[in-house]
């Protein structure tokens, strides 16, 4: 979407160039100024033209420009721009190429007047006949992209939507609209944020496509539970002449582990390692150990966690864990936490209260009561938990048990009705425990 033209017309210039006392041009009355300068010129300036013995030459303008943009003053290098047309010097392409490094350096500055500057050059034919030129602003743009690129990351971050969506109607205006890693990082947004449609959208559109956009992609349908829609493009993929790699495949057995395929995410975790050579890492043992755990398969699950090469992680134990807490296995998961209490005590801790609840689930209220002994003596803490939620373009986050927000009686309120309905159809399956009943008592009291 293209920025719309201003409204304001900039004051009539002056014959002269203005005292040093004169406010600076501002981004965004440039535009205009310097349209007008490049196709009128006062009847005053012109005779006073008409009256000098010989013009200025183009190259003291050009370096008053370029020390403006060296210092980081582009709002004063505009203004010898306009000095420099209204007095009939014509630039030339050392001119724009000071212009445009200018902004390139400064991209905070020059990303309001960089456009304005490359639609003088198109008009002039400069970024087609001139090397240079062009060169100047593609590297302009590149500095710009880099920028969008954080932002964009930032929303997938957050799951700022609407905020990535702006952004992408903003980039649509600009000349780095096709940029690849643009289009990638437009992609891994829109998949995060759980709309996967937009980004095949941006996806299809795409001129040319790398391995990133296809795991882009891939892991974008996995994560939002598109299985289907996953491994047909993973298939796709290796048809258009893709080579996949660990990002790959570690998109198609997340997808398999969604939809409980364990033997297609066993050939996955084969055609790996046997056909493309491809080392499993930690994220691989991971999808496999949840493979198997979602499937009720735990001793499998066990199996690799013993004996894969590398230290499992706290995600890769968790995992397990939890499908011990769907099935009841409490012996497993007491050997489990032998694991992750070896690791970090202060990232097991919401784990060892899932083993109080599988206590407390199973009736076995001393082992409950052992597990929570055990972290106080050991000042193991249970983290604080924190989410967030968009809405009308404001992020508002949310921490257990916190009261500061000014909708708090009306949240805890809807948050009270739920549980209610919730347990009528007995989806509360920890309100039997001491901690949860606490919780809800917060709420209620809130």
């Amino acid at each position: 979407m293209n920025c719309p033209a201003p409204t304001r017309q900039p004051p009539n210039l002056p014959s002269n160039p203005p005292p040093p006392t004169s406010p600076p041009l501002t981004p965004h009355l440039f535009p205009a100024s310097l349209a007008t300068a490049s196709t009128t010129t006062t009847t005053e300036s012109k005779n006073v033209s008409l009256r000098q013995s010989h013009k200025p030459p183009i190259v003291p303008w050009t370096s008053a420009i370029g020390r403006h943009c060296r210092n980081g003053d582009l709002s004063q290098a505009m203004k010898e721009f306009t000095r420099m047309r209204l007095s009939d010097i014509e630039p030339n392409h050392i001119t724009f190429i000071t212009l445009l490094s200018g902004c390139a350096h400064f991209p905070s500055q020059g990303q309001f007047l960089g456009g304005s500057i490359h639609a003088y050059v198109r008009k002039l034919g400069l970024d087609r006949d001139n090397v240079r030129v062009g060169t100047a602003v593609v590297d302009m743009y590149s500095k710009y992209y880099v920028t969008i690129i954080a932002v964009l990351s930032a929303c997938a971050n957050l799951g700022a939507l609407n905020l990535g969506l702006w952004i992408n109607r903003f980039v649509m205006g600009k000349e780095f609209g096709d940029n690849i890693r643009l289009s990638n990082t437009l992609i891994d947004m829109y998949s995060r944020c759980g709309r996967v449609d937009f980004a095949r959208q941006i996806f299809e559109q795409m001129p040319s496509r790398t391995l990133v956009s296809w795991n882009s992609m891939i892991g974008g349908f996995a994560a939002n539970g598109h299985v289907e829609e996953a491994l047909k493009f993973f298939d796709r993929m290796k048809m258009e002449g893709f080579k996949p790699d660990g990002v790959s495949f570690t998109g198609a057995l997340t997808a398999c582990s969604h939809a409980g395929l364990v033997a297609q995410g066993l050939q996955f975790f084969d055609e790996m390692q046997r056909v493309h050579k491809i080392s499993p890492r930690i994220e691989h043992y991971g999808c496999l150990v949840d493979l198997y755990s979602r499937a009720g398969r735990l001793e499998d699950a066990m199996t690799v966690i013993k004996n894969m090469p590398i230290k499992p992680n706290e995600v890769v134990l968790g995992s397990l864990l939890a499908a011990c807490r769907n099935c009841g296995d409490v012996g497993l998961a007491e050997m489990l936490m032998k694991y992750l209490l070896k690791l970090d005590r202060g990232s097991a801790s919401n784990y060892v209260l899932l083993l109080a609840h599988m206590y407390a689930a199973a009736g076995s209220w001393d082992g409950a009561g052992k597990v929570r002994r055990k972290m106080k003596t050991q000042g193991i803490e249970k983290r604080t938990g924190v989410s967030s939620i968009e809405i009308s373009d404001s992020i508002h986050e949310f921490i257990s048990r916190d009261k500061s927000h000014p909708e708090t009686d009306s949240i805890y309120t809807v948050l009270d009705l739920l549980s209610y309905e919730l347990g009528m159809y007995g989806c509360l399956p920890d309100a039997t425990t001491q901690e949860t009943q606490d919780n809800y008592k917060c709420n209620t009291e809130l």
